[in-house]
């Protein structure tokens, strides 16, 4: 079906599904780059891994857990973190500039759709006293792309 999608110019409609990098902690794979408006990606999260704590300087991000279950750590209105387990059918919405962190319990899989900031990351382990271990580290802000 992809090669009969190529020939009759619908690649456009059905793009090809590329991973976006190596990953310590699973597989990140782009469904979907609408160019300057938003990117869709698969996320498949191994049993015990995680991603860093950090928040995005320019990217908004929102998921819906397709499989498995989710250890959501975020930073609350008061500035502490706070934690909540997510099972599949479950969704969630990160505002650029809101601290979270995603660990997987159980093997994950996610829909994320997020605007299309590629290399906007910033670690905050150390203001809320936590080693960085695991994840990508933090960006310089002249490193954001916007594809």
């Amino acid at each position: 079906m992809k090669d009969e999608r190529k020939k009759s110019g619908l690649s456009d409609i059905f793009p090809s599904a590329s991973s976006v990098g190596p990953r310590t902690w699973g597989e990140e794979t782009l469904l979907v780059l609408a160019s300057g408006k938003y990117t869709l990606k698969k996320l498949f999260i191994k049993a015990g891994s995680k991603g860093g704590l950090q928040y995005h300087r320019q990217k908004d991000e929102a998921g819906f857990l397709v499989s498995g279950k989710l250890l959501v750590t975020f930073e609350n209105e008061e500035g502490n973190l706070s934690q909540s387990v997510l099972s599949a059918g479950d969704h969630y919405h990160f505002q650029t500039g809101v601290v979270h962190q995603e660990e997987a319990i159980e093997d994950c899989i996610i829909i994320e759709a997020s605007t299309p900031h590629f290399n906007d990351r910033v670690r905050v382990e150390e203001l809320h006293g936590l080693s960085a271990e695991g994840g990508l580290p933090t960006t310089n802000e002249n490193d954001i792309e916007l594809k």
